[in-house]
Formats: C-alpha cells, structure tokens, sequence
C-alpha cells in the first residue's frame, strides 16, 4: 500500500518524479514524515481518506485500525464497499439520507455501529472533511474513526439510571397522590362521623317528641269517641245537637282522625330513614377502626349503598343477590372505600337508566382457603378493550376532566391487594361490566403486617 505521507518527502519533479534533493534536506523532510507516521499510526483515532463519489471507497488506513477493529489496513483499502459493508443496518440509511451534505457543508459528524473483526458492533464517531483542489473539485474525503463504546455504554447506563429515576419518581407521585387520596378519605369519613354524631341527638328528642305526639293524638280521639258515646246516652237538645254537628263538619273530624294518623306515620319513617342513614355513616367510616377486625360484608354493603343511593336511585335499580357469607377479617372501612369507588362507577356508566347488580358468594381454592366474593355489574356503557389493561392504572380516567381523578380504581386495587385479594373485571362495549372483588376470609401474617 501506497503511503500517502511519503509525498512529503520529495516534490515531483518536471518530469513526475521525485526530484533530488540536498542530504540535509532530505534528512529533514525524512525525519518529518516518520515523525507524521509515527503519530498516524499511534493515536487513538484512525485516521483514513477515501475518494469523494460513488462508494467512497478507502484509499488509506492508518495502521492502528488493527489495533481497535482488528482489520489490516491493506483489506480495508482492497475492499470498495468495506466501509458501508460494515455499518449496521439499522445506522446506513441515517448516514445515506445526509451524506450528500458533505458536499455542501464541507464537513460531516456521524456516530454509528461497525461490525469489528471480532463479530461485535463497536460504536464509531467518525469526522469527515472535504478536501478540494484549486479548482474547488472535490479531492478526496479525510476522515478519522474514534471508538466511543465505552462512552455510549456510561451514556446508556446513565439514561436508563434516569428511567429508573422518572419511575421512582412516578411511584413516589403515585404514592402521593394516594396518600392524599386516603387521607381526604379519611377526613370525609371523620367529618360523616361528627355529622352523624351531631344530627343523633335532635333527632333522638324529635323522634321521642313524634312518639308521644302520636299517643297524645291517640288519646285525643278516643275522648272524643267517648264524648260521642256519651252524647248518644243522654242526648243534648236539638240546637246542641245541630251545633256539635256544625262544629264537626267544619273541622272536618273524620278527614282530621285519618290525616293526622298517616302524617305521623309518615313522620316516624322519615325519622327512621334519617337514623338509618345517620348509622350507615357511622358505620361507612369506622373512625378510629384501623385493625384487623371480624366485619360483615353485607352490613358493609348496605352502608354504603345507603351513602351513595341517592347518586343511583334516579338512573339505576339496584338488584341484589346475596349468598350466605361468613364473616371476614378485614379493615372494613377500607372495604366500604372499594364497594363506594365500585357503586359510583357503575352509577357513572350507566347514561339514563340502567339496573346496578349485587351477588355475593363463597367460593374455595385449591389449597382449601375459604373466600367471598363481591360482584357489582351494571348496565352501562362499557369498557373499551383498549382500556381494560390500564383501568387500575393511577390517574388513567376515560371520565372528562374535572370528573374524576383516575385514582378510585387504582386505590380499590391497592386496598384488595393489601387484603390478600383480587379484582377481576370483564366488559362489553355497550352492554355493560362487571366487576368481581375475591377476598379470603382469614389472613395469613403476611396480609396482616401490611395493615
């Protein structure tokens, strides 16, 4: 192989060759191009130059591609297509897209995979300069190879450091976001609580007033019943008789006794639903409950439907199917949390009018663990396919913005995982889902110490 530093030594002549030059000349300009060869061959880069058309065929190597590619120079210089032959397939078409710039810029910078003599792909940065001649025509194509592997490997490792550091900071978001979640849970409970407790009393002394209103009402009427018996045994005189006539038409007695018994009645239930609802709340919250306790999922059920019924009575019929459970251990306020996040879904997804489905059951595994089982179906819109996988998913809400916060899945999946549980969920577009909460009725240690 021609040496392209050996120019240097002797300027062509008139007639194409190297002409004679003085002894102390030509020791100079020797001990120049061995100098200049001595560099090219021990530096880092390997330096090359190529023509500037077609293949860019190589026309000089440095020897030291030996030593980071493991090719002899001369391989390289004999082969036109070595170059492109060994860049990977997936970097030749960004290189082929912009190489044509060289000619208009007069530089290019590449980074790119090169298969060694190894078999490996090596990551190569490579500089290429433009040389022309007098005229301005391209000459030829200088060029210089580093080998930047090991600072691609420091550059992956540090980009998958940060993923590693976007995803722990998104746990720690998510983390959060839950945290806060709970503790808004938490204060809507305390505050239900203290709602309850304060609306105990007046309608403690309303109900007691309404009670003795009644028997007081009671007795009223039967004085009077005994009033008119009385009358029947020693009857007054007929202007008595006409007024006591009058006066009873003109209160209207017999409408009075029927009216004011069903007003009563009436009242009790509406004191009685208002006890109902007041209890639910105290037992929807459990303030203060944060052991595991033996709980009854269908007094948990019922709580929280009394909580939530009136965002449903007006689109949905609730049908329930409840098997024989036994009592599960468990942090029943955070199992009402779960029945409440599922109720308002399947309230939300129905449009108009729907039917809201509860079935409980027990069910045993194959190692002979007893479990119950919650399923809450509905009749609404449905689940895209697409969606199914990220449902439980923090923040992933298809409701509009300002309508949900995506964590009331991903909350009840967090609160049934910690109870040794799980959720299943099978949908249709347009006909409806379901959702099924499993969760065993005793708990291993494990389950425990996660309280």
């Amino acid at each position: 192989m021609v040496n392209q530093f050996d120019e240097l030594s002797s300027p062509p002549a008139a007639s194409g060759r190297p002409a004679p030059l003085p002894a102390a000349t030509s020791g100079i300009a020797t001990s120049t191009t061995n100098r200049l060869q001595y560099l090219i061959d021990n530096t880092p880069a390997i330096i090359y130059t190529s023509v500037p058309t077609g293949d860019f065929k190589m026309t000089f190597v440095s020897s030291n591609a030996y030593k980071v590619l493991g090719y002899h120079p001369e391989e390289m210089v004999a082969d036109p297509n070595f170059w492109f032959n060994h860049i990977h397939p997936d970097d030749v078409p960004r290189i082929f897209s912009s190489l044509a710039m060289l000619f208009t810029e007069g530089e290019r910078t590449y980074e790119y995979r090169f298969l060694s003599q190894s078999g490996n792909y090596v990551w190569m940065h490579d500089m290429l300069h433009l040389m022309r001649d007098q005229d301005g025509n391209p000459l030829e194509v200088v060029g210089s190879l580093t080998d930047i592997t090991n600072r691609k490997e420091m550059e992956d490792a540090l980009q998958k450091k940060g993923e590693e550091q976007q995803l722990l900071i998104g746990k720690l978001q998510e983390a959060h976001e839950q945290l806060l979640q709970a503790e808004k849970m938490a204060s809507v409970g305390q505050l239900a609580a203290g709602i309850a407790h304060e609306i105990n009393n007046p309608v403690g002394f309303v109900n007691s007033n309404m009670g003795s209103l009644q028997n007081y009402i009671k007795t009223l009427f039967q004085l009077i019943d005994q009033y008119e018996e009385l009358f029947k045994q020693f009857p007054p005189t007929p202007e008595m008789t006409a007024r006591i006539a009058a006066l009873k038409q003109q209160a209207d007695l017999e409408f009075l006794k029927e009216d004011v018994a069903d007003l009563v009645r009436e009242s009790l239930d509406g004191l009685k639903r208002v006890k109902d609802i007041v209890q639910s709340l105290k037992d929807f919250s459990h303030v203060g409950e944060t052991d595991w306790q033996e709980a009854d999922i269908h007094q948990g059920l019922e709580s929280t439907l009394n909580i939530v019924i009136n965002e449903i009575k007006y689109k949905a019929n609730i049908v329930k199917d409840y098997g024989a459970l036994p009592t599960v251990k468990c942090i029943i306020s955070q199992l009402n949390q779960v029945f409440m996040n599922l109720l308002m879904n399947a309230s939300h997804a129905i449009k108009d009018a729907g039917i809201i489905g509860i079935a409980t059951g027990t069910s045993r595994d194959g190692a002979g663990a007893d479990w119950v089982w919650i399923k809450i179906s509905d009749t609404g819109c449905g689940i895209p396919a697409e969606n199914l996988n990220r449902i439980f998913e923090p923040f992933f809400t298809t409701k509009p913005i300002g309508s949900g916060t995506g964590l009331g899945l991903s909350l009840s999946y967090g609160i049934v995982k910690k109870h040794g549980g799980r959720i299943e969920v099978g949908s249709e577009v347009g006909k409806g889902s379901t959702f099924t909460v499993h969760l065993p009725v005793r708990q291993d240690g494990s389950n425990a110490s996660r309280a």
